[in-house]
């Protein structure tokens, strides 16, 4: 499948609209001689939508009317073409963006009506009453904690982009640490990043932010030997103030190298929240993902996170694994609830091309994925409350990723950034510093990157340190701008 596009309107959601449908098609610029396509123009006053799918050519065409959003006007005449001639009916609907709750967010302090609210999601973007009950419930949950942060509130995450290997499904820039090659880079990375750390402690000093919340993600944190972790938190418990975080989070996900010494050293310098991430619990869907450990591995790394004195634990499960059925995934949530985590989330497949997945990327072949997710009914009976939510581009059906927790234990991090309502600061490979406007909720934000690669982040570390000053400049031109004003 190709999709062409013509026309001013005819733009990134149009695209993204098609791609609801035909999730690996390719963008052409002009019409292919054979093969299937969409093709959706935008003329001054008409939409033209024409679809040849298999030997089958159909099209559609209206007129706009002059106070018509052109854009949103073709993508409903693509979206109900394509619709009709697949007999696919997208959960979420038209909608394209990553964030749904965040438009409740918006709307509300807009200052719309709930009746709005519950239009735009079921009429303007076509979304199933089930999903926009999901949002809703979210949202809801969530309003309190945006309320009460500060515009001068911030988040830091430190990456560690190392694993011991490389899951099947895994996008994320990431290195094992079997190879000598990769081994020699993990203790000068750990200096860099302490140093970074520092950095940015003084960095959020001098611009006035309180830190609310610390994060340690990956790649997998526990692949770093115990003395390279112990040197990781310890630092941290030296340049930050602990005591003043809400929050502090370390993924320990994997437990092929996750131990008892490790889980007593995250324990021991700080940190209030940790993720044990199975995936799955059955044994033939870890080894078809990568995995080198098997289901008992994860329930007796969780055992020892208990006994090291581990009270607030996250488990990842991910629905649509190669291999899993509907009931071997309601058999994993079963799993996971027995265990009595203070967090579940649960993550939709996505297939990126980073990864090394191969599958073809086929809506038939992932029928179950939906009915896998309808089962996370066992998560409400068992007490557990979805808190965030988001989608990325190549999810299975178009499906979401949920964060489930129990009362009062929900994730503050995952709320601030996947709503966007304060500067995450962000140290090490791949980092991606996130400046949002204090006091403006999904105004306008500005990023600062790191250098992608662990090589290259040691080697021009210099650069990294240096780009620091465009936290303090952007803080700086808030402060001016916030002066000015009447």
């Amino acid at each position: 499948m190709q999709i062409v596009l013509r026309g001013t309107a005819a733009g990134y959601e149009a695209e993204h609209t098609a791609r609801l449908f035909f999730p690996g098609a390719e963008k052409a610029v002009q019409l292919p001689e054979s093969g299937d396509y969409v093709l959706a123009v935008s003329h001054e006053k008409t939409d033209f939508v024409l679809l040849r799918l298999g030997q089958e050519l159909c099209w559609r065409t209206a007129l706009r009317g002059p106070e018509a959003d052109a854009e949103y006007t073709l993508c409903c005449l693509m979206y109900d073409l394509l619709r009709e001639k697949t007999g696919q009916k997208p959960p979420w609907g038209m909608m394209t963006g990553v964030r749904p709750v965040r438009i409740i967010h918006d709307l509300r302090a807009m200052g719309a009506a709930e009746a709005e609210v519950e239009d735009r999601f079921l009429r303007h973007f076509a979304c199933t009453p089930e999903k926009f009950a999901l949002a809703r419930g979210i949202a809801d949950l969530q309003r309190p904690v945006l309320e009460a942060a500060d515009p001068m509130d911030c988040s830091v995450y430190a990456g560690i982009p190392f694993c011991p290997t490389r899951c099947s499904y895994c996008s994320f820039v990431s290195r094992t640490v079997g190879d000598k090659a990769t081994r020699a880079l993990v203790q000068p990375y750990v200096d860099k990043l302490c140093e970074e750390l520092t950095a940015i402690r003084q960095t959020a000093d001098r611009c006035g932010l309180r830190i609310r919340t610390f994060y340690i993600g990956g790649g997998t944190p526990t692949s770093l030997t115990a003395a390279q972790l112990e040197q990781l938190m310890s630092h941290i418990a030296r340049t930050f103030d602990l005591s003043a975080l809400d929050e502090y989070t370390v993924e320990a996900g994997r437990p092929d190298c996750t131990d008892l010494e490790k889980l007593r050293i995250i324990k021991q310098y700080g940190a209030t929240r940790i993720s044990i991430n199975p995936q799955t619990f059955s044994d033939e869907v870890l080894r078809n993902i990568g995995r080198r450990h098997t289901a008992q591995d994860i329930i007796d790394c969780f055992a020892a996170a208990r006994s090291a004195g581990h009270d607030n634990i996250n488990m990842d499960l991910i629905a649509g694994l190669p291999g899993d059925t509907v009931e071997g995934f309601a058999h994993s949530l079963e799993q996971a609830i027995a265990l009595d985590p203070e967090n579940i989330t649960v993550h939709t497949l996505t297939l990126k091309r980073a990864s090394n997945l191969v599958v073809e990327h086929r809506a038939a072949d992932y029928d179950d994925v939906a009915a896998m997710l309808d089962r996370c009914n066992l998560l409400q009976q068992a007490g557990y409350r979805p808190y965030y939510l988001y989608r990325q581009k190549g999810t299975l059906q178009n499906l979401e990723n949920t964060g489930w927790a129990k009362p009062g234990k929900e994730c503050l991090y995952n709320i601030y950034i996947m709503e966007e309502v304060h500067t995450i600061l962000s140290a090490g490979a791949g980092g991606s510093t996130k400046l949002v406007i204090p006091g403006k909720r999904h105004g306008k934000i500005e990023r600062i990157f790191n250098f992608k690669y662990p090589t290259e982040y040691i080697d021009r570390f210099g650069e990294i340190l240096a780009r620091k000053q465009g936290v303090e400049d952007f803080y700086e031109r808030y402060a001016t701008q916030t002066l000015r004003q009447p």
